[in-house]
């Protein structure tokens, strides 16, 4: 028979539930905040590294364009520029007398690699970036003054982005500099007053020449000769 003086079991809503151990608990917390911070850590880390190597990718990502073409480009906002500054002489080919004749020339710079951490200063084989250059002599102040406002204006009012314009203080040089496409096109205007002398030129993207080979030496396109220069038709 059962023993009577047996004390009862208690009914299970009043057995008190097991407290979880103090130390296992602050493991347990510790443990989620250190993967946690390993986490923002790594992150941290490669974020960077994922931006880095993007751009460094971006950076050497020219388009497969021959030189005759960029330099064409370059060639047609020198011509559209020409136009709305007003000039009317036609140019021909080459340059007798730097800084002093006329000019009409293609030029045709290395384009350049910046590395993973862009720090480095590499030329890009087979990469080029094409430009025009002219200039006039005996010009006037009744047409350059007027002709690099309207030029000022224009290029504000079509997507270039002005990065410097300077009207020369008494008899100080005229300058406008502008740019798109972050920089990677160009053109450059500036007057000098005391010697009646314009310059400009317009630099096109950097691009792949598809006929370069290994061992070629010099930018594509350091041979091309420009036809007679004058305003757009």
């Amino acid at each position: 028979m059962p023993d009577d003086t047996a004390p009862a079991r208690p009914p299970a809503a009043d057995i008190p539930a097991l407290m979880p151990d103090p130390a296992e608990a602050r493991a347990k917390g510790s443990a989620r905040v250190l993967a946690g911070c390993g986490f923002a850590a790594l992150a941290l880390v490669l974020v960077p590294l994922v931006l880095l190597v993007g751009l460094s990718w971006g950076s050497t990502d020219f388009p497969r364009v021959p030189p005759e073409e960029m330099a064409n480009r370059a060639f047609q906002r020198s011509q559209e520029a020409y136009t709305v500054l007003g000039f009317t002489r036609t140019v021909e080919p080459g340059v007798e007398d730097p800084g002093v004749s006329t000019e009409n020339t293609f030029g045709a710079g290395f384009c350049y690699d910046g590395g993973l951490l862009g720090m480095e200063d590499r030329t890009v084989d087979g990469a080029s970036s094409m430009s025009h250059s002219w200039a006039l002599d005996r010009v006037t102040a009744g047409q350059a003054v007027p002709g690099l406002r309207r030029l000022h204006r224009f290029a504000r009012d079509n997507g270039w982005k002005v990065t410097s314009y300077r009207e020369g203080p008494r008899g100080g040089a005229w300058e406008l500099y502008v740019q798109r496409d972050g920089g990677d096109e160009r053109m450059s205007f500036t007057w000098y007053p005391d010697r009646g002398y314009f310059t400009g030129g317009a630099t096109a993207p950097c691009a792949y020449d598809p006929e370069w080979r290994a061992g070629d030496v010099g930018p594509a396109g350091d041979d091309l000769r420009p036809p007679a220069f004058g305003p757009a038709r």
